[in-house]
């Protein structure tokens, strides 16, 4: 079952390396942009919701905390409820951050079995830029993994709460450990993952600035009961 994703990423590649050729622009990296530009407007409104989600929770942050330290000792399972009751307030979903990228794990391993043997029609056109092969493992610059890991950086710091220890540390952890994974996958699937971040910044921002009056309703002790 699991080939057969393979199977059809492969054959969207060269469905989207075809479109570049009737452009004149012919290239395998071109194709992965498009690809990965397909997949953002597919999950669009799950990334959406996550992000929302995960700016208001960002902004509540302080309300869990205060609720934390007056029951956490007292009583734990009146603590639990007056958070999940806070969330539904506020119509917050904790796990909606989750869903997208379980979703994204399966077109990632796919995307990365399909380049690993990938069967090019044009070889030249497997080149992309300073990458030689985009079907080679790692990046003779490193330029790739670089970018992967400062735009998970800047996409994480959009929604990271600074208040909290084990946030910070995970804002320097994941860039360092998604910039090594880069390093170690064919180059094509570390410009897949630039590029879906690069998008993903443009929408957080987008979603930062139309949230921003229900931020500013939470941090005066106001808040709505739509995650509008």
């Amino acid at each position: 079952m699991f080939q057969a994703l393979v199977d059809g990423m492969t054959a969207l590649l060269n469905w989207l390396y075809h479109l570049t050729e009737l452009a004149h622009m012919a290239n395998y990296g071109l194709a992965i942009i498009l690809l990965t530009i397909l997949i953002k407007i597919a999950l669009y409104p799950l990334s959406v919701k996550q992000m929302r989600s995960m700016v208001i929770m960002q902004q509540l942050a302080p309300k869990v905390k205060e609720i934390q330290e007056r029951y956490r000792n007292k009583d734990p399972q009146k603590m639990q409820q007056k958070i999940m009751e806070l969330y539904r307030e506020h119509n917050v979903n904790p796990m909606a951050g989750c869903l997208p990228l379980l979703i994204q794990m399966p077109i990632l391993i796919a995307l990365y079995r399909a380049l690993l043997h990938f069967n090019y029609a044009d070889p030249a056109h497997a080149r992309f830029l300073w990458v030689k092969n985009l079907s080679q493992v790692g990046d003779p610059y490193f330029i790739l993994p670089l970018l992967a890991g400062l735009t998970t950086y800047v996409q994480s710091r959009m929604t990271t709460n600074m208040t909290d220890p084990t946030q910070r540390t995970m804002l320097i952890v994941m860039p360092i450990f998604i910039a090594w994974i880069s390093a170690t996958v064919p180059a094509g699937l570390a410009l897949y993952w630039v590029i879906f971040n690069a998008v993903g910044i443009v929408q957080q921002y987008f979603v930062n600035r139309h949230t921003q009056g229900l931020k500013e309703a939470l941090n005066t002790g106001g808040g709505s009961r739509e995650n509008r």
